[in-house]
């Protein structure tokens, strides 16, 4: 018998790792054993400190902008997308580059484009200063994409015309945050065009329902992932929302604040969709060096979604 306190812990599934995270990890790993190091990567790849510092140690040099980067050695863009302007740079530089823009986010610079042709003027939801809003906006010529980031901008967002708007949204929101957004858009501007599939990506919206599933369950939760990824904190938002008033974010076990932990039988854990796996193992062992744990699996959807890598990269150097 073991005299350590009795815990149950409630694992989120799915969790961690989406398709575009794991083909951005992948991109950077091949052109490493393609081209050798170093590889330089614009911005971080994906939001997670622990992946980038291994990354590092294989090779890849992590910079802001593209004037960091040598012309004679291949750079790749991160998965949050970068704007137009930087391939074109890099074209103009006769760099290699390759783009590791997730798919998901590709559809929606793909669909804001064809707005434009259409001479409508965008609205974006998003978090001003995002990397993936960023390049979203920079898909297009200044003026022609406007933020907004709560229902209150809705109400001041000046537009041109009001019969011809679109919108689109960053792919890492919160489905209920934007539902409410989209509605108040919707009713200033009922002529507005929406995308025919949401743009929340599947792995964002799949993350939150299993945290809304395990919320009421739990005396606790914790979200492993890193400050600055979007997913992660709207992962602890929708938990403290969905009944769970302790939700936190922790990027690895060392961070887990344990006196705030004191007395809980139950706890729920999850991890944003750029967080390793073995991050979440660090968590679940750090509990169980502190209490007799039974794990169960909370899984509210199957994920077996694939994307491919470039062709630059399968093919022999």
């Amino acid at each position: 018998m073991t005299d350590q306190p009795q815990l149950t812990l409630y694992l989120a599934a799915p969790r961690g790792f989406c398709a575009g995270v794991d083909r951005a990890i992948k991109i950077v790993e091949m052109a490493l054993e393609k081209w050798g190091a170093p590889v330089y990567v614009r911005h971080e790849i994906v939001h997670n400190k622990f992946v980038v510092d291994d990354l590092k140690a294989k090779g890849a040099v992590f910079v802001e902008e593209l004037e960091e980067c040598p012309d004679d050695r291949p750079v790749i863009f991160s998965a949050h997308g970068v704007p137009k302007s930087v391939p074109q740079a890099a074209e103009a530089r006769e760099m290699v580059f390759v783009d590791a823009t997730c798919p998901l986010v590709s559809k929606v610079h793909i669909e804001a484009q064809r707005h434009a042709e259409n001479g409508l003027q965008m609205i974006m939801i998003g978090h001003a200063g995002h990397p993936e809003t960023v390049g979203t906006m920079g898909q297009l010529p200044e003026g022609e994409v406007l933020l907004v980031e709560t229902v209150e901008d809705v109400a001041r967002v000046a537009v041109r015309d009001p019969e011809r708007i679109a919108f689109v949204t960053q792919t890492t929101l919160s489905v209920d945050d934007t539902a409410e957004i989209v509605a108040a858009l919707q009713a200033r501007f009922p002529a507005i065009v929406g995308p025919h599939k949401e743009d929340i990506c599947y792995a964002t919206t799949n993350r939150q329902e299993s945290v809304k599933a395990m919320a009421a369950r739990c005396d606790a939760m914790l979200v492993v992932g890193a400050p600055n990824s979007s997913n992660s904190r709207r992962l602890v938002e929708v938990g403290r929302r969905a009944g769970c008033a302790y939700s936190q974010l922790v990027q690895r076990a060392t961070d887990i604040d344990w006196r705030a932990l004191e007395g809980i039988r139950s706890l729920g854990v999850t991890a944003g969709a750029s967080a390793p796996e073995v991050l979440v193992n660090e968590v679940i062992d750090a509990f169980r060096a502190r209490y007799d744990v039974t794990v169960e699996q909370i899984e509210t959807a199957l994920e077996n979604v694939e994307f491919k890598v470039p062709r630059v990269l399968r093919q022999p150097a």
